[in-house]
């Protein structure tokens, strides 16, 4: 009686920029918090006229609604880097209302408008902050507009603009180079969690963020997709005669056969241990056939060269598509795992397609 095929692992990759864009979110919401704060405590202790007063309790409730619509009402399900935009816009127009009513350019809290620009800095890149510093210079101007036109030219009062801009440009060209070089270290690191080090693939977790996102194209438009599964048949002889510097060697070139014969668009991982798969997409699986066989042979011709010795190398591939073969990318891999398990019974060195491993 023969002994039935492991299980394959489940693949869920996690959605990583939701993940950035929740973190962000719980900083662009402290950020709120803060701001609501600093002008609660203007009016309580800087003591506004009743009419300034009245304006700026107006709009902390109008702030304070936007701010609870867009953090806690779960109107919007998932976070995005428009909804942060429109937030800071909102920032924006409500400490320049604040600034009217207590103020204008003289006002002590001029410097809140450091606030959006470092929320937009940090996640919106350098062209969208740009943009908001020109905002913001065009509300400074806006609240100078009370002045006389002979002292809006004057020398002094340009100084004393442009003196007052360049804290903002400053804080923006420094906050969006810090957020870069953070970026890029973030995406370093991501990089090296989705990749196999031995091979240079991806690994389990790179490959399922790569899949699924090219099988929610195939799901879409109900396009073809295929999974080849590649075992190695050589790999624990070579480990327990030659060392496991010989396995590994063997994995780097089984990994460097198996991308020579894909296309650009194809998705190949290590699967782990002597297992690797490949997603072929709009590749239905007769045509996924024809790419296994190619490997296959490639595989078979290129024996490996170690310590004078040439050893032979041969695999065993199971093929599975959809919509054929399933109706999902969990589905599909098993049973291209179960056709490569049929592959190795029957005498490995071979290519197997799912519905020939159920005759067989």
């Amino acid at each position: 009686m023969q002994s039935s095929p492991p299980s394959p692992r489940r693949l869920d990759p996690p959605n990583l920029e939701q993940e950035e864009l929740r973190g962000i979110s719980r900083t662009v919401a402290e950020i709120h918090w803060l701001l609501l704060i600093l002008v609660l405590l203007y009016v309580i202790f800087a003591d506004p006229d009743p009419q300034a007063e009245a304006a700026i309790e107006a709009a902390l409730f109008f702030y304070a609604a936007l701010v609870m619509v867009f953090r806690y009402a779960n109107f919007y399900r998932r976070e995005t880097r428009w909804k942060v935009a429109i937030e800071t816009w909102g920032m924006i127009a409500f400490i320049t209302w604040v600034l009217w009513f207590t103020g204008g350019l003289s006002s002590p809290l001029l410097a809140t408008y450091l606030l959006p620009v470092i929320t937009s800095a940090l996640t919106l890149g350098k062209v969208t902050t740009l943009i908001e510093v020109a905002l913001i210079a065009a509300c400074e101007a806006f609240l100078g507009a009370s002045l006389s036109a002979e002292r809006l030219l004057s020398l002094a009062f340009v100084g004393g603009f442009a003196a007052q801009l360049a804290p903002v440009l400053l804080v923006a060209y420094i906050v969006t180079m810090f957020s870069a070089d953070i970026r890029y270290g973030l995406n370093r690191a991501k990089l090296l969690a989705e990749t196999d080090d031995l091979t240079g693939l991806f690994n389990t977790r790179g490959f399922a963020i790569a899949a699924n996102r090219l099988f929610a194209g195939a799901l879409r438009y109900n396009r073809p997709a295929t999974v080849l599964m590649i075992d190695s048949d050589n790999l624990k002889t070579v480990n327990d005669s030659y060392g496991h510097d010989a396995g590994n060697r063997l994995l780097r070139q089984l990994a460097r056969t198996i991308q020579a014969e894909l296309r650009y668009t194809d998705v190949p991982g290590r699967y782990g241990g002597d297992e690797f798969i490949v997603l072929l997409p709009e590749t239905p699986p007769r045509g996924a056939q024809e790419v296994a066989e190619r490997i296959r042979d490639a595989v078979a011709i290129s024996p490996l060269s170690f310590d004078g010795r040439r050893l032979e190398c041969t695999v065993s591939i199971g093929v599975a598509g959809y919509p054929a073969d399933g109706g999902s990318l969990d589905a599909v891999i098993a049973r291209a795992d179960h056709a490569m398990y049929q592959a190795k019974q029957q005498g490995r060195n071979r290519v197997m397609l799912y519905r020939q491993a159920q005759a067989a």
